[in-house]
């Protein structure tokens, strides 16, 4: 039987922190799986919130199954805030967590898992800025560099990128076909 390519979701809108979205794509790519970049629409061109790259979506989320991936990460910046909005987006992740695959939110990223439900009964990270959007939303919230509860994987700022990279490869590793 052929090895098929384990492909891991990036969740993506404009205002994405630029280093975010691109040092763990690249890990992801480097490390042999398929990154497929989510939006909204198919093709659109979404731009970082820094200026320094831009990356063209694959798939619009409502053509999307969760259950294609080995791993989904959202970056933080001002995407997650456009994403959350976006029930196509939610049912994504809903889907994604209920089957177990892990997601991986960095900064603002969690953002989406509070939209999403998923953040109740949970201990996460994120921007120190939305801790409290997070207690509200049933998690307990954090401040060190990667929180791992269950199949989430939460992570405070582009400092804290190896170490949220890391944890990424660590865990779809083990989820390897």
């Amino acid at each position: 039987m052929k090895q098929m390519t384990k492909k891991v979701a990036f969740l993506l809108a404009n205002g994405f922190e630029d280093s975010e979205m691109k040092n763990p794509y690249d890990a992801m790519t480097e490390n042999g799986t398929e990154a497929v970049i989510i939006g909204l629409e198919r093709g659109a061109s979404l731009s970082g919130k820094q200026g320094t790259i831009t990356y063209t979506s694959h798939l619009a989320a409502h053509e999307a199954k969760a259950s294609d991936y080995v791993a989904i990460v959202i970056p933080g910046g001002q995407s997650p805030a456009i994403l959350r909005d976006n029930k196509s987006i939610i049912d994504f992740v809903r889907e994604a967590d209920s089957l177990g695959i892990p997601i991986a939110a960095i900064c603002h990223g969690p953002q989406v898992l509070a939209a999403a439900g998923l953040t109740k009964g949970k201990t996460l990270t994120g921007y120190p800025g939305i801790a409290g959007e997070l207690t509200q939303a049933g998690a307990s919230f954090v401040d060190r560099e990667v929180a791992e509860d269950g199949n989430l994987i939460t992570s405070r700022k582009p400092e804290d990128e190896p170490a949220f990279i890391d944890a990424i490869i660590r865990r779809i590793g083990v989820a390897a076909y």
